[in-house]
Parts: structure tokens; C-alpha cells; sequence
């Protein structure tokens, strides 16, 4: 435990891991964490303003990230986005038939790696891509192992250990033209969890169909 008194002498260098919350962050949700208590399923007053509430809050990040407020989804964070993201993509290409297969890294966050390996054990096969000596993906690697049932390749925006930013807008140029030859899309996602306030999350320039943060980093 911390005390307040030795709050004044710490040196914190670990905000890629979690970073103190923004008082601008905490002035906007007071009022809900208070007397805005409404429940936005609610049709009486407290539950519409609440409503309204998380409708500007979709809007503003859907803005932020050049997507429509529809396709953004809020979750309790990183690790529940990538889980529902990739099992959800993977079991929608096993429904039609068309896909059985996923492109990872070997580098990528524990959220990824291990819901890969959930994914394993109900028959889903995962090619892990290896990093060169500078902790870089190669997107020919990645390309290179896309098969005629891959269905999703996931590779993160930035490295949550070593930093190293990935070149995921190329492989989405690349996996375009390998949906084209397969008469179908590929999906691409990417943890982009360490990335807000450094990279750009457009998702139109990044080409990605789905994309995951968490809050607490930035």
C-alpha cells in the first residue's frame, strides 16, 4: 500500500501499463456517477438522459476514430474487447463455412495469445507470425501465411513491451487484394490499446474491421 504521504516522492514510470486518471476525465463523469444514475434502458427521464449520454459518448469516439457511432462498442476494457472481437469474427466465418483459420504474432498481448489459444481447442487453427531481430512484422510473412479458410488476422498497432509500431495499415492494403482472389473479405483486427495519443486510430487509413482500446491507458 501507498500512502498519500509518499505520493509526493514517487517517480511513476509505467503508464503504458495504467496511467492516473485526466481531472478533465473525472469532472466529465461525476454527474453520472452521481445524481445521473438512470439505467439507459430506462424510458423515464433519468433513463433517457443517461441514453443520451452514452449516444454522445459513441458519437465522440466514433468521430474520433473516423467509424460511425453504430460500429463502436463499449466493453470493461482491452482484454474483453480483443476476446469478443476475435472470437466473434472467427465464429461468424465458422457459421458460413468460409473460415476456420487465424494469423497472429507471436508478439502480441496476453488478451490476444490467449484467446487464441481458447479458440485451439474448439478446432481453429492459428499461425503465429515471428518478429525479425528489431521485434518488427513482416507484412509478406503475415500475408504469406494467409490460407483459402483464414478468417482473421489480428496484429497489434503498437508493442505494449518494446514499442515497436506495426505496419497494419499495409497488411489491411495486402489482405484486400487477397480477399479479392478469394472472393471474400478477410478480417483484420489490431490491439491498438497502447497506441491513443501517439498514433493515429483512423480506421479507414489503418483498413482495419475492427479495433480495440482500453481507457485506462491514456
Amino acid at each position: 500500500m501507498i500512502h498519500h504521504s509518499e505520493m509526493s516522492d514517487l517517480i511513476y514510470l509505467d503508464h503504458a501499463a495504467t496511467t492516473p486518471l485526466d481531472p478533465r476525465v473525472l469532472k466529465a463523469m461525476l454527474p453520472w456517477l452521481s445524481a445521473g444514475y438512470g439505467n439507459p434502458s430506462s424510458l423515464y427521464r433519468l433513463g433517457r438522459e443517461a441514453q443520451a449520454a452514452v449516444d454522445g459518448a459513441r458519437a465522440a469516439v466514433a468521430a474520433t476514430l473516423n467509424a460511425r457511432p453504430s460500429e463502436v462498442l463499449f466493453t470493461s476494457g482491452g482484454s474483453e474487447s480483443v476476446n469478443a472481437a476475435l472470437r466473434g469474427i472467427i465464429a461468424a466465418g465458422q457459421l458460413a463455412g468460409t473460415a476456420s483459420h487465424i494469423v497472429t504474432t507471436a508478439i502480441e498481448h496476453h488478451a490476444v495469445l490467449h484467446t487464441c489459444e481458447y479458440l485451439e481447442r474448439f478446432g481453429v487453427e492459428v499461425t503465429y507470425v515471428p518478429p525479425d531481430s528489431d521485434g518488427l512484422i513482416d507484412p509478406e510473412q503475415v500475408l504469406g501465411a494467409v490460407r483459402a479458410d483464414t478468417g482473421l488476422v489480428s496484429v497489434m498497432l503498437a508493442n505494449n513491451e518494446v514499442g515497436t509500431i506495426q505496419p497494419v495499415a499495409e497488411i489491411g492494403r495486402g489482405l484486400r487484394d487477397r480477399g479479392r482472389a478469394l472472393g471474400r473479405r478477410i478480417a483484420l483486427h489490431t490491439d491498438a490499446v497502447q497506441a491513443p495519443g501517439w498514433l493515429s486510430l483512423d480506421v479507414q487509413a489503418l483498413g482495419v474491421d475492427a479495433l480495440s482500446l482500453s481507457a485506462h491507458t491514456f
